[in-house]
């Protein structure tokens, strides 16, 4: 799947800068154009894959390039005010050559969660490609305000994309783990992901042709009716072996043969079961998930239709749904099997429900804590007496 992708604030545009990265070193050829946006110009400096003429400073004459800090509400005005010098870079990407727009942001602080949803509401007005959102969550640690932060931006960015993919900080961030150590290792495991998601179908010279190939139209339908979206994620090292490919696959062969086609299908219904029922970027209840789409990738000889369809119908069963898409990716040099899972349109998610009602408390008491303030400040500065007079 070709994507154009634009990173919203310091998180987004971490994001796909890392995508980016991870696009050069695969060859998968994911991205098709990439745009970082941010109010703060340091965090724009700071990406290394980014082309200097696709990272758009905005909001120069309110906040002078030094952010918007934390506030939100800021970054959807400056969004807003600016959409025309964002544009002006996503003028430059061959609209003709992408299946989708993925608008990638940080949902706790400013920029990113205030103006994500205006620029995926500002695509789809001018687009007929799907707009997708990939939202990252903040840790509960992080502190009320980003919490706050983060469920205004979500239910926002929910309504203004095609499909919402979100990742959740708060189950992947280990404990005693530094901010920034934590946060290089959260865009790994993202990119890591999707990487092999939208990566399936695009196929590189003297790649291997899949058995049943996963397209873009097959993600895209997988994703169609909206709503929040979780992948879920697993792996087991291989070693690899010369193959004859797709000819050795349907051949099939004597009693060794037999004993290794068990063994391979056994690895990917394990595997399988193991991404939908591990660490998934959103942790949820997978019963009632609307859609569902499973990626097997690694090397051809590990990879076969018996086991692929034993894991379609196991997850039918697991989710309830009849719309389960499957299909392999056949990779080479990476020594790994793995299963991708990508579940649509979930709605028994815990975490989202927590998080309003953190956001809800936390907004009563920003209410309180300013209400306070300004009278310690008005005791502060006025003298009982009356005896000093203003300037002005």
């Amino acid at each position: 799947m070709k994507l154009a992708m634009i990173g919203f604030g310091q998180a987004g545009g971490k994001i796909v800068d890392k995508f980016v990265e991870y696009d050069a070193q695969t060859g998968s050829q994911i991205v098709r154009a990439a745009v970082a946006v941010n109010s703060a110009k340091a965090d724009l400096m700071g990406l290394t894959n980014i082309p200097k003429d696709q990272r758009v400073l905005i909001g120069q004459s309110r906040v002078k390039g030094h952010g918007v800090g934390a506030d939100n509400e800021l970054g959807a005005e400056i969004a807003e005010e600016d959409i025309d010098e964002v544009q002006g870079a996503i003028d430059g990407i061959p609209v003709h050559e992408v299946d989708a727009f993925l608008v990638c942001a940080g949902l706790g602080g400013g920029t990113g969660s205030g103006g994500a949803p205006v620029l995926a509401k500002h695509l789809k007005r001018i687009y007929t490609e799907p707009v997708y959102g990939l939202g990252v969550l903040p840790g509960s640690d992080e502190g009320g305000i980003y919490t706050l932060n983060a469920a205004r931006s979500f239910q926002t960015f929910v309504r203004e994309v095609d499909n919402l993919l979100v990742f959740d900080n708060d189950s992947w961030r280990k404990t005693g783990e530094s901010v920034q150590g934590g946060y290089d290792e959260i865009n790994e495991e993202i990119v890591k992901r999707f990487g092999i998601l939208f990566g399936a179908g695009e196929v590189q010279a003297g790649q291997e042709i899949a058995e049943s190939v996963v397209d873009s139209s097959e993600i895209i339908n997988t994703l169609a009716g909206g709503g929040v979206s979780t992948v879920g994620y697993a792996e087991e090292e291989v070693e690899e072996q010369s193959s004859g490919g797709l000819l050795s696959r349907l051949r099939g062969g004597g009693e060794e043969d037999d004993l290794d086609t068990a063994h391979t299908t056994n690895r990917i219904t394990s595997l399988v079961r193991k991404a939908a029922l591990g660490r998934l970027t959103l942790p949820c209840e997978i019963e009632g998930a609307e859609r569902a789409l499973l990626v097997m990738a690694g090397p051809s000889q590990y990879l076969n239709r018996k086991g692929i369809e034993r894991g379609r119908k196991w997850l039918e069963e697991q989710t309830g749904s009849m719309e389960v898409r499957g299909g392999d990716y056949p990779l080479k040099g990476r020594g790994i099997v793995a299963s991708v899972i990508l579940l649509s349109g979930v709605t028994n998610v815990p975490r989202i429900k927590e998080l309003q009602q953190v956001a809800i408390e936390a907004q009563d008491n920003l209410e309180d804590i300013r209400s306070q303030s300004e009278t310690n400040l008005h005791e502060l500065v006025n003298d009982d007496e009356d005896e000093l007079e203003s300037l002005f």
